[in-house]
């Protein structure tokens, strides 16, 4: 009896299913930004920022691991995007696909008027010094990551595709490939409507500029980015308006942010990158600028893959997320081998 039991006991053993490994859950935490204090708008210095360990991290305690960087579009949170990601189901997804681990690290760069688009200003803060610097300074500091450019990956959506493009030209040093994922704002801008200007012109407060429509918040997000003027409270811009009409000195300003115009000026940095890729929706309306850059990095010699898939501008974006941008960073990354 004993025998039968011990057999029975072994054969038990080898019917169940073994136990899958849990990944562990997101770590909500906050980054203070010395990049970002004293901005004469009021933005936080602490920021919310998600990260997600890979399923194995907490087994393995001397092994580390490459880091993504993902920037979130206008008018969201972080949390925001992270249901539009899907995450962490996407990012499981592909790791079960055969996509090694990697830390994925989503920062909230949300601001009053929805967005500081990833820039520099007196206005808004230096964003740039914070995602670049002290964001990636802290999470190679507090994670057991690879800490070098070439195991580092930055990749956005929307305006978080324009941050991507912007940083990317800008700061090669720290990044190793791009995935640029629908960009807005590549080109130069041209005034807003008479309508938008008057309702600009109109703004006093905090609270009524909460209250415009999408153009208007959008325009004065802008503003704060590429237009800052420290003399001129409570929101210190430079609107594109001046006696109710478009002020041309303005639109310049915003135009030396356009990356269809900063990409001559960057092609040597671009070039350093192992690689870049950008795709966007065939319903997206920003897919003409999207070719446009791609084509005009190509022309230098700046070698980027381009795809247009069957979507709109955020339905496809899990998809993208799980299926393209993380393998991507799976294939160029170095996992320190």
């Amino acid at each position: 009896m004993k025998i039968l039991a011990l057999t029975a006991f072994l054969c038990s053993l080898v019917a169940a299913p073994a136990l899958a490994v849990q990944p562990a859950a997101p770590e909500h935490i906050k980054v203070h930004s010395q990049a970002l204090e004293g901005n004469l708008e009021g933005e936080a210095a602490d920021r919310d920022v998600i990260v997600y360990l890979p399923s194995d991290y907490a087994a393995h305690p001397k092994k580390r691991y490459p880091v993504v960087y993902v920037l979130h579009g206008y008018n969201l949170t972080v949390q925001g995007f992270e249901g539009l990601l899907q995450a962490p189901r996407t990012i499981e997804g592909a790791y079960a696909k055969g996509v090694p681990g990697m830390i994925v690290v989503l920062p909230d760069t949300d601001t009053l008027h929805g967005g500081a688009m990833y820039s520099s200003s007196v206005t808004t803060g230096d964003w740039e010094g914070f995602i670049t610097h002290d964001l990636v300074a802290y999470i190679d500091a507090h994670y057991r990551t690879l800490a070098d450019r070439k195991s580092r990956g930055l990749a956005g959506h929307s305006m978080g595709g324009y941050g991507t493009a912007r940083l990317g030209m800008k700061y090669p040093d720290v990044y190793g490939a791009l995935y640029i994922m629908s960009p807005c704002c590549l080109s130069a801008r041209d005034a807003p409507p008479a309508a938008t200007l008057e309702a600009l012109a109109q703004v006093k407060t905090p609270e009524a500029a909460a209250k415009l429509d999408f153009l208007g918040r959008a325009t004065f997000a802008v503003a704060a980015a590429w237009s800052p003027n420290p003399k001129k409270p409570p929101f210190y811009v430079d609107l594109p308006v001046e006696n109710g009409t478009a002020d041309p000195s303005v639109l310049a300003r915003w135009a030396a942010n356009a990356p269809l115009a900063m990409v001559d000026q960057y092609v040597f940095n671009l070039k350093r990158y192992k690689a870049i890729a950008i795709d966007v929706g065939d319903q997206d309306g920003l897919r003409v600028d999207a070719e446009t850059l791609h084509r005009r990095m190509a022309d230098f010699g700046v070698e980027n893959s381009f795809e247009i898939y069957h979507g709109d501008h955020g339905n496809a974006v899990p998809d993208r997320f799980e299926n393209h941008v993380l393998p991507f960073f799976g294939q160029v990354l170095s996992f320190g081998k």
